[in-house]
Order: structure tokens, then sequence, then C-alpha cells
């Protein structure tokens, strides 16, 4: 009877965790709406204030070009003033580790603080209205984030949940973005679980599934880039789309360095945030003056390029201007993406590659559009860190089966490039996780020869009873160790046997370690030793240190091993994620 009783219960907890997964499908379907909306919102009211703060909406390219030289300098220094007072305000609202979706869902328990968030948005919006050089993902996907988590609060979903319902949410805000939901789907899975579990991308992938879908059917729908048909890559070509990964995965690591150098230089200057967005809204406006194609993120420059034919020394200057521009925007502290400026700069590059490919090899080369195409996905995998992610985006984009080829390759050689260059990656979430693994890898490689310590309580066998005491009154230790003339280990003396024979007995004399030995104390640890050996040896021994050997055949004391260096060490594996 009991044992039915027990089957019972265990299939009625096994049916509670399946429908718990099923139901978790239909939660991702309406985060993948709500976020579709949050999304289309953040897009409709940049529309809105580009109108009101220029007559026009549309292209930024297009607008800055139609606008007088004073108000292409006044609107983006404006616009940055205008930044800076959100951001001093959001400052005073509390973020906790939820302030940044990505930290909700790896590191904190899925609450994003609305009004921070809220905040933080129309910063980011007065910055890409006013004509920034900073993507308009960023914002868009972390509202999307904030919509799934405040479903999953007001449905108090436990912590576990609600981070799976945060990350349904980004999915469906880079679904809504860039039209490809299967790279929605891999990029939270790739970038911000950092592994592919089918219980979390289940539910992502009907998110980005049903955001795409909520997208096509809004009024305004249209692809982020509109795509050529790409050629059919044939013979040793396909070798060209490996130095053009080489190619990117080489200067991907240097973009992400002049964003750095961006926040550093201004970091230096000591002045009110307002002040300091402002002077770089400033600084993108003049040199707007002369190159309008600064303004905006790219998606304009985008589409001309896989369009229009460039001449490369203008594309050449265009890409030098608008990564200046980028670094200006985003070093000031400007709230904003990076992801679509990523793009341009792979575009751009591939673009270059393309066009000289073409003069050295006019008949066996395709047109530079396609190396655009291809150096878009490749650059983003180097960026990124996230090949996989970069080769789906960009197959979605073209819905060709042509680029597969040459896109998988350019994509895996920039990553392994950029990865074997310095391993930065345009996400710190990305970053703190190869940290973790090579800690991981490095900590597992750890032997017992990097934690010995010199043994200070070591006794030749001939010690006699008062230096075997005095060894016990130096040191407070349980153990002694006892060595021979050779320096071979003999085993321990224990306090406890010392002060039971000088209790029971008066005359010392005669007596040495030899008589209190024991012989047998199977705790010894060897230098090759992994952690987790080491640490079974210390659970069977209520110790802090242990005695290490060179070997069983070789029982020369080598020094000791304390228990509090061994678990810094483990639990610093843990930490990392082993």
């Amino acid at each position: 009877m009991r044992d039915s009783w027990v089957r019972y219960r265990l299939r009625v907890l096994n049916a509670c965790r399946v429908s718990e997964n099923h139901s978790m499908l239909l939660w991702g379907a309406l985060a993948g709406f709500v976020g579709a909306l949050a999304t289309v919102g953040f897009r409709e009211a940049i529309s809105l204030l580009q109108a009101l703060l220029t007559g026009h909406s549309g292209s930024f390219v297009e607008i800055a070009k139609g606008l007088p030289w004073y108000l292409r300098v006044a609107l983006p220094a404006g616009g940055g003033i205008a930044a800076g007072l959100f951001l001093i305000w959001a400052r005073r609202m509390p973020a906790g580790p939820g302030g940044d979706y990505m930290e909700a869902v790896s590191i904190g328990d899925g609450v994003i603080p609305v009004r921070h968030t809220l905040l933080r948005s129309a910063s980011s919006l007065a910055t890409i209205a006013s004509g920034g050089s900073i993507g308009r993902e960023g914002p868009m996907v972390q509202l999307a984030a904030l919509c799934a988590s405040l479903v999953g609060k007001f449905s108090h979903f436990p912590s576990s949940r609600l981070r799976l319902l945060v990350a349904c949410g980004a999915a469906a805000g880079i679904t809504s973005a860039y039209n490809a939901p299967i790279a929605g789907a891999f990029f939270i899975t790739e970038i911000v679980l950092g592994s592919l579990v089918m219980e979390s991308f289940g539910p992502v992938v009907v998110a980005s599934v049903v955001a795409n879908i909520t997208m096509r059917e809004l009024p305004g729908y249209h692809p982020a880039y509109e795509m050529p048909f790409f050629p059919e890559i044939a013979g040793l070509e396909v070798v060209l789309f490996v130095i053009l990964g080489v190619l990117a995965g080489l200067l991907a690591p240097q973009f992400l360095r002049v964003l750095e150098f961006g926040k550093t230089v201004f970091g230096r200057w000591r002045m009110p945030l307002p002040v300091r967005l402002g002077v770089g809204g400033l600084l993108v406006g003049l040199i707007s003056i002369k190159v309008p194609e600064v303004w905006g993120n790219g998606y304009d420059l985008v589409n001309s390029l896989l369009h229009t034919d460039w001449l490369w020394h203008t594309v050449l200057m265009v890409l030098v201007i608008k990564v200046l521009a980028t670094a200006i925007t985003v070093g000031s502290g400007a709230v904003g993406g990076i992801f679509t400026p990523v793009l341009f700069v792979g575009a751009a590059v591939g673009f270059l590659f393309g066009d000289g490919a073409q003069a050295w090899l006019p008949m066996h080369v395709s047109q530079p559009f396609a190396y655009a195409m291809v150096g878009m996905g490749a650059f983003l995998a180097a960026a990124s860190n996230a090949p996989l992610m970069a080769i789906l985006m960009i197959f979605e984009m073209t819905l060709s089966y042509q680029v597969v080829l040459p896109l998988m390759l350019s994509c895996v050689v920039a990553y392994v490039v950029a990865r074997g260059l310095d391993g930065r990656s345009m996400y710190d979430i990305t970053l703190k996780r190869h940290r973790d693994a090579e800690e991981r890898l490095r900590l597992r490689g750890t032997h017992m020869s990097e934690l010995i310590r010199p043994a200070e309580t070591v006794l030749r066998d001939d010690a006699s009873l008062e230096e075997v005491s005095a060894v016990f009154l130096k040191y407070p230790v349980k153990y002694a160790y006892v060595i021979d003339d050779g320096g071979r280990y003999q085993g321990v003396v224990a306090l406890q046997d010392i002060t039971s024979w000088l209790l029971d007995h008066k005359e010392t004399a005669g007596r040495t370690a030899r008589d209190f030995l024991r012989p047998h104390f199977l705790h010894e640890v060897t230098p090759e030793m992994s952690l987790g050996e080491a640490l079974q040896l210390f659970l069977d021994h209520q110790g802090e240190r242990l005695p290490v050997i060179a070997s069983v055949d070789d029982p020369r004391l080598l020094g000791v091993v304390y228990k509090t260096s061994l678990l810094d060490a483990y639990f610093r594996l843990d930490r990392a994620g082993g």
C-alpha cells in the first residue's frame, strides 16, 4: 500500500512539472506579444519626436541633409543635454542587479525596476531622435524585457520562471527589431542564458515567433534591411570569404577598443552628466555639417551600400567618420545599443573588401554587396562572440541558401580570430562567462603542488618527549609529523596521545616520538592529486591541514596543504560555474 502511494505521488509531481513546462510556452507567447508592442511603441515614439523636432520622420540621413547646418549642430547637442537630465533622474531610482535585462536573467531574480528603465529609455529616446550615432535596439529590448517582467511579477512567478519570462521578452525585442525570430531566440540562448536547454529554449522560441507574427500584422511593418538576392559562390571565391572572416576578426576587437577609448576620454572630464552628453552631441553635430551620414544608427547606410554603387574612398571616409561619431556618442554616456553600428561597420568593411577583390579579379568575383552582407555577419560574430546567432541572423535577413556556405566560413573564422586576439565582446556578460570558463579550466587543472606550504611541526622519529611537547606548546595543532633520518614520512604524533600519557605517567625519560607514532594515518596528499580528491580526504579528516608526500613509493614529506586554501580554490571553481 505504501509503495502504491509513493508511486502515485511521484506521478502527480511529474504531471505538475510537465504542466508547468507546457504553461511556460503560453506565457512565452504572451511575453512575445507584449514585447512586440513595446518595441513598436518605442519606434513610434522616435518617429513622433523626430517630427516634433525637425518636421519630418523617417531616414535620419535624409532628415540631416535637409536641415540647415546650425540645426544639425543644435539638435544633437540639445538632445544630449536632455538625455543627461533623464539619466540623472534615473540614477536617483534604485536599480539593483536587475537594472539591465541581461543581469536580471543571469544574476538577478528577474525583476526589472520600472521607473529606472523608463527613465533610461527616455534618455535613449532623446539621444536617438536628435540624431545621436547609436543603435535603438538596446532600449527596445530592455522595454520588451520590462513588459515580460511585469507580466510575471503580477502573476507572482517564482524567480526561476520570472527570469525565463524576462528572457522571452528580450528575445521578442530582438526579433521585433531585426525581423529574425530564430536569431532572436539564439541571441538570448547563446549570449544571455549561455546554454541551450530545451526547458528554456522552447518558451524563448515561442516568444520570438509570436513577436514576429505580431510585428507583421501591425501597420507600418517593413524589414530593417532590404537584402538583395545573394549570388551563387563557386570555386576559389570561397577563399576570399575566409580572408574576409580573418579581416573581420582582426578589426572587430579594434572597433570595440575605440569605443572603450571614447569612454575613457569622456570619463576623464569632470563635468555634469548633461554637459558631458551635450558635448558629445555637439561634436556629432559639428561632424554632421560635412558628413550628415553620421546621424542615426546606420540602417540607411547599410541599405544604401547593399543597393547603390559607392566609390571606395567615399565608403572608407564614411566608415571612419561614423566610427568616430559612434565612439563619441557611446563615450559620452548615451544610452543605446551598438548592435546596429556593428552591422554597419561589418557591411562597410565587407563592401571595401569586395570592391578591392572586384578590381583585382573583375570576372571571377561577386559584386561588393555580397561581401557586405557576409561582412555584417562576420563582424557581428567577432564582436559579440556569438557566431551561431550571427549566422542565423544574416540567413534570416536574406532567406537565401546561397549565402550559407560563405557566411558560415566567414563567421566562424572571424570568431576564432577575435577570440584568439583578446576575447573582447560587446557584451559584458559574455566576457564574464568566458572568464569563468577559463577559471574553471585553470582550477580543474590545479594540483596540490600549487597549494603546498612548509610543514612547521615536523619531528624526527628519535625526538625526545620534551621536544614533542615543546612543538605542541608552540603550535596550536592536533598532530605533529614524524620523519626518519632520510626525511621519509613515518606518520603522526597526536596531541591527545601525549596528554593522556602525561596524565597517567610522571616519568618521561627515555620516551621518543617513535613511542607515540601513529603509522597508519591514511590521509596523505600527493602533489598530483586534484582538488576533488584532496577535498575528499579532508571530509574524512577533521583537521585543518594534511601532510603532502612526494608519492606513495617515495614518502618524502614535502609540506602541508591547508583546508582553507583548498576550500578557497574549490569555491572559486564553484563560483565560476564548475
